[in-house]
């Protein structure tokens, strides 16, 4: 495996292109665990994305290891699966009871699944053929991730604030997916590619919703939930809830930064 890809310069320049965005995305939560360090509370967070996000990052890398000259794909996924670990692993140490148990089921789930596939892979495919299954693994986990976004599109529809919903983040998650697009292009790795296809429609979907309802008033119904939402924090009654945030401390946190 070479370390740097010198026959496809192109591609090792969408790649390390790749790598910057995608670590600026993984990093996009830390304002989010910051406050719930500072909290000693995880305020009604949802560790669902993380515990997907980790799977999707170690399922990559899985992928990765199985494809030539696929270093570029190995480093962000590993990044990812280190930082993922490190948000669970904070989100545990603050979560209440009811919350600690919940993400303790849904971890369980997810590292059954990526056993599952790991061991069905590894045992029943061998050489070119385990990758390419694991690659329409990947490919599948990505589409039912990209529904992500739909929900909070709904969400932005449905309160008219897009609040829920930041501009910055929509657009690196569009540049992300040209990228890793450009990528797999340029090295014929069509699980790659394909699936960020997708990830840049679902993108630019969001970043148009932005600009259609970044000056509309929010529903006034939305706003007291919200006032209601402040007075249980204060109070100190943490709460799990859906992948939306309270507007306050929303981050929208990338499920998977290679697709």
């Amino acid at each position: 495996m070479a370390l740097f890809d010198i026959d496809h310069p192109l591609a090792f320049t969408f790649g390390i292109s790749g790598n910057v965005v995608s670590i600026l995305l993984f990093l996009a939560p830390v304002p989010t665990f910051r406050k719930i360090y500072e909290a000693k509370s995880t305020m009604g967070f949802d560790p669902l994305p993380y515990a997907t996000a980790l799977m999707s990052s170690m399922l990559w890398l899985y992928y990765a290891m199985l494809t030539p000259d696929a270093v570029l794909i190995i480093t962000i996924n590993l990044f990812g699966s280190i930082l993922e670990t490190a948000y669970l692993i904070v989100f545990n140490i603050y979560a209440n009871k009811k919350a600690r148990a919940q993400a303790a089921k849904i971890l369980g789930a997810m590292m059954g699944l990526l056993f599952l596939i790991f061991a069905v892979t590894f045992f029943v495919f061998e050489g070119h053929t385990r990758a390419k299954v694991v690659g329409w693994v990947c490919v599948a986990l990505s589409i039912c991730v990209f529904a992500s976004p739909l929900i909070i599109i709904a969400k932005v529809v449905k309160t008219r604030s897009v609040e829920y919903m930041p501009f910055l983040l929509s657009f690196f998650l569009t540049l992300n997916a040209v990228m890793w697009f450009g990528y797999g292009l340029c090295k014929k790795d069509y699980y790659v590619a394909l699936p960020n296809v997708g990830g840049f429609c679902l993108s630019m979907i969001q970043m148009l919703v932005y600009l259609i309802y970044r000056n509309k008033t929010p529903l006034k119904k939305d706003i007291e939930k919200n006032i209601n939402v402040v007075n249980i924090k204060v109070v100190g009654t943490p709460d799990v809830q859906g992948t939306a945030a309270p507007a306050q401390i929303t981050v929208q946190a990338p499920l998977n930064a290679v697709v």
